[in-house]
């Protein structure tokens, strides 16, 4: 039975559902010569080009699926490709035997810390989606110890450009003096929130790193090293949002 070319393309780990409708959306990927639309499906044998370039889907439900953690440094991005030719992380990550990876979610440039990649799209579709409130948990340092008010007002919520925020949990983590650390645990994936929210209250994150994202936990990984995950890891991600691990 044909299936949605976002279905296909993303269980074919060409890229994320969200990324290959904004594709078709922007007219770079072809169905046999035409424009893909975002109903079309594909049922095998369709010679497929997104910008140009052939893409190549093996229709089968067996397709062997990866998945990984990285530690991200400083200094990298999680986009593809960069027009000011900074280092991404796909440059650190050897690609999977099949597909490849699919960054669930992303880290700016200065956040340090837990990156899950997967060349299951619809994984990493499901794990994105706010729907699912998928935790993640940062380490964050301040230049200061929050006041009591300042711990009620975030957890209460504070109005940003694109709405509401609020930390599911906040709480005292170390430090001292002009560096104290704190945990925080959200379920969104909007741009640089904490440090948006933090910034409401005129006080500045000098250091981010993100630590848990939903069962998955950095543990004692090192910067720029990467792991692949354990069943146990594995199994609990597809829990999470409701899909039945391979």
């Amino acid at each position: 039975m044909a299936d949605r070319i976002q279905k296909v393309l993303a269980n074919a780990g060409v890229g994320s559902r969200r990324e290959i409708e904004r594709w078709i959306k922007q007219g770079r990927l072809l169905i046999d010569g035409q424009p893909a639309q975002l109903g079309d499906r594909l049922a095998g044998g369709e010679k497929i080009l997104l910008d140009g370039r052939p893409v190549r889907v093996v229709l089968s439900a067996r397709q062997q699926k990866y998945y990984c953690i990285y530690y991200k440094p400083a200094g990298e991005i999680t986009s593809r490709s960069d027009p000011e030719r900074r280092r991404t992380i796909f440059q650190e990550l050897k690609p999977p035997r099949q597909g490849r990876w699919i960054s669930v979610g992303r880290l700016d440039i200065n956040t340090l810390g837990l990156l899950l990649l997967t060349s299951d799209g619809e994984l990493a579709y499901r794990l994105m989606h706010p729907s699912y409130e998928i935790p993640r948990e940062y380490a964050v340092r301040l230049m200061g110890e929050l006041t009591d008010e300042q711990l009620a007002r975030i957890k209460r919520g504070v109005e940003l450009t694109d709405g509401v925020a609020k930390f599911d949990q906040v709480r005292k983590d170390g430090g001292s003096g002009r560096n104290i650390w704190y945990r925080v645990t959200l379920h969104e994936g909007r741009n640089q929130e904490i440090r948006r929210i933090f910034e409401t209250l005129n006080i500045p994150v000098s250091r981010l790193i993100r630590v848990r994202y939903g069962p998955v936990s950095l543990g004692d990984l090192h910067r720029g090293d990467s792991r692949p995950l354990s069943a146990k890891e594995i199994g609990a991600l597809y829990d999470a949002v409701g899909l039945e691990a391979p």
